[in-house]
């Protein structure tokens, strides 16, 4: 401690610096007064907002949107906070109007120091934590109740308002989305059915699996060729076993032969079409592994087409099912629980703690400045210093005596009179030993 070891001087040091101590204090509370009146008072108030959960059960109509309530509302701080909408409160309340020097730019930090959005997480159900928040408590601070109410009360209200429509722009978004893929999806399969026809068209293709009903048709082909051969040789002979002879009647013989020929020609006619028709039957037959390829191609796009189709119509459903419920005010809500009044006190620091707490300050810079003086002129002033820094003992200790200072004025005069007064009854009493 310096040149301080003991109360007795530690008081010591007090006596001899209480010119410089009583200074300091007093300037402190003058500077603390004026430092109380100068702040002023700030007001809080709040709105309490309940986030209540859809009234529709997930299980009998899902909502498409995603995310827990927590992280929502992060976003929703985030655009309440933008400067931006803090420039429109600046300007509608006329906030800070009496610190004309402030610039915009900081009036934004002290509007955002003063506003506070915060969230009570709602009750576990089981272990899981699903971000679900049960109470939101919006708060402004500001030098009148009526702007912290007002502040307050426009922040709740903007708060309201971003929720639904961000719920309402996400179930939008949603269903949009799944219309255009389902729309793209059904114009997809459209031109591969087109395209499937064509192709069909093009490679004779009457009916699916065609390899087997062709090879079957060239089975009945050969079937048919191998009877009309057999009619043939059956007109062929009987053509060649007319009778001739005189036996029968020249008109009779020529009307057989005349019937046999018309149906020779018809037989080998038939034959010839047969023939012609298992020709591009073995012709057909050659290409269609390549041909089957290909409609296994159209058959497996078709059908990942359709697939993927029946999920987008249900999941675009499901997108209706959850606009519907938004439009409707069906789903997650916010209630105003509480909304923002009037602060009847004030939530800063009194004046009159301002003060005691500025006076306790400078006291303690007034010791410290005393004790730093101490520190910088360390003098011997006791016997008991002398012993304790040195280890001597001193016979003697003379105290430090000035000459009295000549007094003047009124001081001057009340002296002299005492002076006069004791001379007085001093010469009385050398006059009169008796009088004692």
């Amino acid at each position: 401690m310096g040149p301080i070891y003991s109360l007795a001087d530690f008081l010591d040091m007090l006596r001899r610096r209480v010119g410089l101590i009583s200074t300091v204090v007093i300037a402190g509370c003058f500077v603390s007064v004026f430092w109380a009146l100068s702040v002023p008072h700030l007001y809080r108030s709040s709105e309490v907002i309940q986030i209540e959960q859809p009234k529709i059960s997930d299980d009998l109509a899902r909502s498409t949107v995603e995310g827990s309530a927590a992280r929502r509302l992060q976003l929703i701080e985030q655009q309440l906070m933008a400067r931006g909408n803090l420039v429109d409160l600046i300007n509608e309340f006329g906030l800070y109007d009496n610190l004309p020097a402030l610039l915009l730019s900081e009036k934004v930090d002290l509007l955002r120091e003063s506003v506070s959005i915060t969230g009570v997480a709602a009750v576990r159900e089981g272990f899981a934590d699903d971000g679900a928040i049960a109470v939101l408590t919006i708060s402004a601070e500001m030098d009148s109740p009526e702007k912290a109410r007002d502040v307050a009360h426009a922040l709740a209200d903007a708060t309201r308002a971003l929720a639904a429509s961000q719920r309402q722009e996400q179930t939008r978004g949603t269903l949009e989305f799944f219309q255009n893929q389902e729309a793209a999806l059904t114009a997809e399969v459209a031109k591969l059915e087109a395209d499937f026809a064509a192709f069909r068209s093009e490679n004779d293709i009457s009916i699916e699996g065609s390899l087997e009903f062709r090879r079957s048709e060239l089975g009945s082909l050969n079937d048919a060729l191998l009877e009309l051969d057999r009619e043939i040789i059956s007109a062929e002979l009987g053509l060649e076993n007319l009778d001739r002879s005189g036996s029968i009647r020249a008109a009779t013989i020529e009307r057989q032969e005349e019937e046999l020929t018309r149906l020779l020609d018809s037989l080998k006619t038939q034959r010839q079409l047969l023939q012609d028709r298992r020709a591009a039957l073995s012709a057909s037959i050659e290409t269609t592994p390549e041909v089957q390829r290909t409609l296994a191609d159209f058959e497996r796009r078709r059908s990942q087409l359709r697939d993927q189709l029946d999920v987008i119509s249900a999941r675009r459903s499901e997108a209706e099912v959850g606009f519907t419920m938004e439009r409707a005010a069906r789903g997650e809500r916010f209630i105003t629980l509480e909304e923002a009044q009037l602060a009847d006190y004030p939530v800063s620091m009194s004046r009159k703690s301002r003060v005691i707490m500025g006076a306790v300050a400078f006291g303690v810079i007034a010791l410290a400045l005393a004790f730093l003086l101490e520190l910088r002129r360390p003098v011997l002033r006791t016997a008991r210093q002398m012993q304790r820094e040195t280890g001597l003992l001193p016979v003697v200790s003379i105290p430090e005596t000035s000459p009295a200072k000549e007094r003047k004025g009124l001081a001057r005069l009340w002296q002299d009179r005492r002076e006069a007064g004791r001379q007085g009854r001093s010469a009385r009493l050398a006059r009169n030993p008796d009088a004692r």
